[in-house]
C-alpha cells in the first residue's frame, strides 16, 4: 500500500462536491488540476457559472494515438449530509471514494508512475466534468467534441465486484407528456369535456407496452398527475417517464413509437406536447473496442473480466462517437450513492498497477 497516499484522497474526499456545490466542486477541481500540472501538465478550464467548472488537461503531442481518461469531480451528496473520511484495514469510507474521486485517484497515481519512470508523459489526456450526477446536461456537449480528438477512452468510474471493466451501457432518455383537456362540471356537463386524465392513462398503458424485456428495453413511468377534483373533468395532466435500451435499434424503435403515442389523441379534445430527450446514449460493444481489451490483455499479460451495466456514465457519451471506450477503471467499491459508500484499499493497488501498465503499453505504442 505505499504507493498510495490514503491522506492526500482525504483531502478531496472532504471538500463537498455535491453537483450544486459550485464552489466545492471548484476547490476539488483546482486541486487535482495542480496535481496534473506538478506531471506536465496544461489545463484548459470551461468555466461555468452554476455548476462546476469543466477541465481539460492535455499531455505533450506526438505523432501517434491519443488516449483520453475521463473522470467526474461531483458527487450526489448535498452539505452536511455525508462528508467525512475515515478507513480501516481493508476499506476507506467517505463520498466519492469509489464514485469517483477514487476513480480520478487511480488514474493520477498510475500517471505519476510513469512519470516517475519516464520523466514525460505525451498523448494520453485526462477531461474531468462537474456534472455528471445530474445527467451531463451541461457536460456533454463538451464530452462529445472532444472525444472527435481520440483514438481510445479510458473512463474511471468504480470496478466491478470481481474487477471487471465495462463494455456496454444501456442508453438512457428522460421525457415528459403534458396533456391539455377540457375543463367541465362532471354532473351537469361531462359530455363537454375532455379527460386529461384518461389520456394520460391511455398513453401510459401504451409508453409501458413498448418494454422488452427479453432485448434489454424498460420504459417506465414513474410519475403523474393531473385533474382539479372529483366533480370537475380534468383539464390538465403530466406523465414523466424514462427509457433505457441497449441498441440503437431499441432506440429507434421506441423513439419512433413515442411520437406516435404523444400525436395520438385517444380522448377526443385533448393535445399533447412532448419534451425532455435522450440523455445518454448507448455504450454498445464494438470489435475496435474488443480489439482494445485484447491489446490490453496481450501486452498486459492480464485477463480482463468485462461487464455490461444498465446504469449510465459518461463513457456512454464517447463511445456514442465511436471512440473505443473502457468503463471500470477505478477501485472497487459498494454503498455509492449512499451513507455507506465506501472502496477497497486492495482494490486501490491491483488498479493502479494494472493501469500504470496499460499508460506505459500505450506510450510505447503498444495499445
Amino acid at each position: 500500500m505505499a504507493s498510495i497516499n490514503f491522506a492526500e484522497l482525504k483531502k478531496i474526499i472532504e471538500i463537498n462536491s455535491w453537483t450544486k456545490n459550485k464552489e466545492g466542486v471548484d476547490r476539488n477541481g483546482e486541486i487535482f488540476a495542480y496535481w496534473m500540472e506538478e506531471l506536465g501538465y496544461t489545463l484548459t478550464r470551461y468555466p461555468r457559472e452554476e455548476i462546476g467548472d469543466h477541465l481539460h488537461l492535455t499531455s505533450a503531442y506526438k505523432d501517434g494515438k491519443k488516449l483520453l481518461l475521463l473522470g467526474h469531480l461531483d458527487t450526489v451528496f448535498p452539505p452536511d449530509t455525508f462528508e467525512k473520511f475515515s478507513e480501516d484495514e481493508a476499506w476507506i469510507y467517505g463520498p466519492g471514494v469509489c464514485d469517483m474521486k477514487g476513480g480520478n485517484y487511480v488514474a493520477l497515481q498510475a500517471l505519476r508512475t510513469v512519470h516517475r519512470k519516464l520523466g514525460k508523459i505525451h498523448n494520453i489526456d485526462f477531461l474531468l466534468v462537474s456534472d455528471e450526477e445530474t445527467g451531463s446536461d451541461d457536460s456533454k456537449h463538451l464530452s462529445a467534441q472532444l472525444a472527435k480528438e481520440y483514438d481510445c477512452c479510458m473512463v474511471f468510474e468504480a470496478a466491478g465486484v470481481h474487477d471487471e471493466v465495462v463494455i456496454g451501457r444501456k442508453g438512457v432518455g428522460t421525457f415528459f407528456i403534458d396533456i391539455e383537456g377540457i375543463a367541465a362540471h362532471a354532473g351537469n356537463h361531462y359530455d363537454k369535456g375532455a379527460d386529461a386524465n384518461r389520456e394520460a392513462a391511455e398513453k401510459l398503458l401504451r409508453l409501458v407496452a413498448l418494454t422488452d424485456l427479453e432485448k434489454g428495453t424498460t420504459v417506465n413511468v414513474g410519475k403523474m398527475h393531473g385533474g382539479i377534483g372529483a366533480n370537475t373533468i380534468s383539464p390538465k395532466a403530466h406523465l414523466t417517464f424514462e427509457l433505457r435500451y441497449t441498441s440503437t435499434n431499441e432506440r429507434d424503435r421506441v423513439l419512433a413509437a413515442i411520437d406516435k403515442i404523444v400525436n395520438t389523441a385517444y380522448v377526443d379534445g385533448t393535445v399533447s406536447v412532448l419534451s425532455g430527450g435522450i440523455q445518454r446514449d448507448v455504450m454498445q460493444p464494438t470489435p475496435e473496442q474488443a480489439a482494445f481489451v485484447e491489446k490490453i490483455n496481450q501486452r498486459c499479460n492480464v485477463t480482463l473480466p468485462t461487464e455490461k451495466r444498465g446504469g449510465v456514465s459518461d463513457a456512454n457519451i464517447i463511445a456514442s462517437q465511436g471512440v473505443p471506450t473502457l468503463d471500470g477503471w477505478g477501485p472497487y467499491g459498494d454503498g455509492d450513492h449512499t451513507v455507506h459508500e465506501r472502496a477497497n484499499k486492495k482494490s486501490f493497488e491491483e488498479r493502479i498497477a494494472l493501469v500504470t501498465k496499460v499508460f506505459e503499453h500505450f506510450l510505447e505504442g503498444e495499445i
